[in-house]
């Protein structure tokens, strides 16, 4: 029998299709100081209000538990992560718990040059920046009106920090040229940073439509092969990229397919939103709400069972193929 002294009961997290859960992505707010066309459409306004985020209390407890069944992958992510104020606070509440061997963040950059030294003494090692283009005007137009420079400027501040790896994410849309595909590229070849392509989602964006630009990414590998000897790679991490090396380099480039060549059958990650609600499936509507459980008084062991029943109804797979449609909601409200 367990006592209140004896160790946390650690079981781990396995699905109905047997996939082992130990990825959260969990988004500390669903505000960004962007609005990417395929995630956060211009003059959007209707944020989860203050009173509805999981505070760091809540957050830390919610992790701690995933910890103790057995996930040791947390990517903070958002919206824009750096937006929610004392973000170092909570990551060296995160990095700190037992269990917990990778904390990771997802950012647009546009705030990391000053914020870079205090993250990194928080305890995250690894970075994922996005960065669709290098051409001031396009990615203005990209973001409504974002700053390249500013988004440098945080790459060039987390290199020196001592972020590694640091990984670039392009989303490659329709009107994407080649030209954008090599600048990009030669950026990070440059600067030893990993290069990861990824194709359009049809989330459900309203106004300007994501769907409208998918274009498969067996296309630019195609292109890239042209210019390139592209050799099988290996980068270790909890996400779903296959990677190629540049033969006589240690350039990695990943690929993201989860249209054209969707992973599910090797997905190891949920979401957890700045409201507190558990997806299970980016392109499904499964979820546990688990705010009004931790504001009822939930005790942790059962908070650990209420995970593990919602993880034992995971969908096999998206359907966004099938049913373009049948997600209607914001990448950024999702958790990205």
């Amino acid at each position: 029998m367990k006592t209140d002294n004896s160790p946390p009961i650690r079981k781990e997290l396995v699905d109905p299709f047997g996939r082992k859960i130990e990825y959260v992505r969990l988004s500390v707010t669903d505000k960004c100081n962007l609005r990417c066309f395929y995630c956060l459409p211009k003059g959007f306004k209707d944020f989860e209000t203050p009173d509805n985020w999981l505070n760091f209390d809540e957050i830390e407890r919610v992790i701690k538990v995933f910890g103790e069944l057995g996930v040791n992958r947390i990517r903070m992510t958002g919206g824009e992560p750096l937006v929610r104020k004392n973000l170092p606070e909570l990551a060296s509440r995160i990095s700190s718990l037992p269990g917990i061997d990778d904390l990771s963040l997802s950012t647009n950059a546009t705030l990391l040059d000053l914020q870079a030294e205090a993250l990194y003494e928080s305890g995250i090692r690894r970075i994922n920046v996005s960065l669709d283009t290098m051409h001031e005007e396009q990615f203005a137009d990209i973001t409504g009106g974002g700053k390249l420079q500013e988004v440098l400027d945080g790459l060039k501040r987390s290199k020196e920090v001592g972020f590694k790896p640091i990984k670039v994410n392009m989303v490659v849309m329709k009107d994407t040229s080649l030209d954008d595909y090599q600048h990009v590229l030669e950026y990070c070849l440059e600067n030893d940073f990993t290069l990861r392509f990824i194709e359009t989602m049809p989330m459900g964006t309203p106004g300007r439509d994501a769907s409208d630009q998918y274009i498969s990414l067996e296309t630019v590998k195609n292109r890239l092969k042209e210019q390139y000897d592209l050799v099988p790679g290996i980068m270790t991490g909890g996400g779903p990229a296959k990677y190629y090396r540049i033969n006589g380099t240690d350039f990695e480039i990943g690929f993201i397919t989860p249209i054209s060549q969707h992973f599910c059958e090797s997905c190891n990650r949920v979401r957890l939103s700045v409201d507190g609600t558990l997806y299970l499936c980016l392109g499904q509507d499964d979820k546990l709400e688990l705010r009004p459980l931790l504001r009822a008084g939930i005790s942790d062991d059962e908070l650990k069972q209420a995970i593990i029943d919602a993880v034992s109804k995971k969908p096999e797979r998206h359907e966004f193929n099938e049913k373009p449609g049948q997600v209607v909601r914001l990448m950024a409200l999702t958790g990205g």
